[in-house]
């Protein structure tokens, strides 16, 4: 699986985590940066990881910051993209599950760090419910086509 991550300088520790761990899982991965904890502005980083999977040259995308909502925040401001803030295991399976999550955005102030491999497997190979949740979905994908 292509996967596109990215993180401000408040999430480039787990970025690097995760980006080991989806190397030894075997996946192709896109790192958009950032490269050091020095402050950026997380939008930069989490709009290039929701764009890579808006426009399919990723499967999904993990962005990582400090609390995980700006991030969230940024990638969904990007058509196509549905991401979830997961801080532990069962909101990983669940965002996929429920949600068909593009995205996963981690927090790296609350997401505990030794659960940190298990909710990359969960986003990873969890799949979509369908059933129920494709009228729920359809209602989101609808809604990125209204003006405003």
């Amino acid at each position: 699986m292509k996967i596109a991550i990215g993180a401000d300088h408040k999430g480039y520790d787990f970025k690097e985590k995760v980006k080991a761990k989806l190397t030894e899982m075997g996946h192709e991965v896109t790192d958009f940066g950032t490269d050091s904890t020095d402050s950026v502005d997380y939008p930069d980083y989490g709009l290039k990881v929701a764009r890579a999977v808006a426009d399919k040259s990723a499967d999904r995308g993990i962005t990582i910051c400090w609390t995980g909502n700006g991030m969230n925040m940024a990638a969904n401001k990007i058509k196509g993209v549905r991401a979830g803030l997961v801080i532990e295991p069962e909101m990983a399976k669940l965002t996929r599950l429920h949600n068909d999550a593009n995205v996963m955005s981690l927090a790296g102030k609350y997401t505990p760090e030794d659960k940190l491999d298990e909710i990359v497997k969960l986003f990873l190979e969890t799949e979509f419910e369908g059933g129920r949740h494709v009228s729920r979905l359809d209602k989101i994908k609808a809604a990125e086509h209204e003006d405003c």
